[in-house]
């Protein structure tokens, strides 16, 4: 049996990322999220021998294969708590812990992902929560608390394991907190993000950042 095996869900590619409609056309949100999910796998496969990712669209599949990790195919109909459940289910005999994580954080690279990994041989509830109060990272033995994934998990998945007696440990994390999902988060990539693949391609199309005095910290521009 395995001491950890990292879970990443994935919905879809193509048509993702929405709220960057505005700034970045169909196909360069599906190249960042590649990029991102690339930045992912390589930081977790420097201390994490196992990796899947569970997706019910093929071409994220395709891609994952590519990356030369395990895919587990989603059930129909599912949704992103439905989907980490079904994963959990699948590796329950198979490992100690589960590390979730989503793809879209480039930037975990630049933290100490080696000693959260170190600390979960202790602890059986590890939580990393995101800047909006979301979770963006879980570390758990399987299948220990139900997924709350969506609006304000942190809170949920806190109350989850309290409720269970399970003692969760916070970790913050700036650089995992960061999850892309609007304009000023490229900009954060653009300044914290060197050597990834996804400030790579934001740099391809050109874009920059600036710091602002105002009601958004940066300015993000083409």
């Amino acid at each position: 049996m395995k001491n950890i095996y990292a879970i990443i869900p994935i919905s879809q590619f193509k048509n993702a990322k929405t709220r960057l409609s505005p700034f970045l056309s169909i196909d360069e949100r599906e190249e960042l999220l590649k990029a991102m999910l690339k930045d992912v796998v390589g930081a977790l496969k420097k201390h994490i021998e196992n990796i899947l990712i569970i997706s019910y669209d093929d071409e994220v599949i395709d891609y994952a294969n590519s990356l030369g990790v395990e895919t587990l195919k989603e059930n129909e109909n599912s949704n992103l708590n439905l989907g980490i459940t079904q994963a959990m289910e699948y590796l329950k005999n198979k490992t100690k812990k589960v590390i979730i994580m989503p793809s879209d954080i480039p930037l975990i690279n630049k933290t100490n992902l080696k000693s959260l990994i170190a600390q979960s041989n202790q602890q059986n509830f590890i939580i990393v929560p995101s800047r909006g109060g979301g979770t963006n990272t879980l570390i758990i033995k399987p299948l220990a608390i139900e997924m709350c994934f969506g609006d304000y998990s942190f809170f949920k998945h806190l109350k989850n394991a309290n409720e269970n007696g399970l003692n969760p440990i916070i970790y913050d994390s700036f650089f995992i907190s960061l999850d892309v999902n609007i304009t000023e988060d490229l900009g954060e990539i653009l300044l914290h993000g060197e050597g990834s693949n996804t400030k790579r391609y934001l740099q391809t199309l050109n874009i920059k950042v600036e710091s602002i005095h105002g009601a958004e910290r940066l300015k993000v521009s083409r």
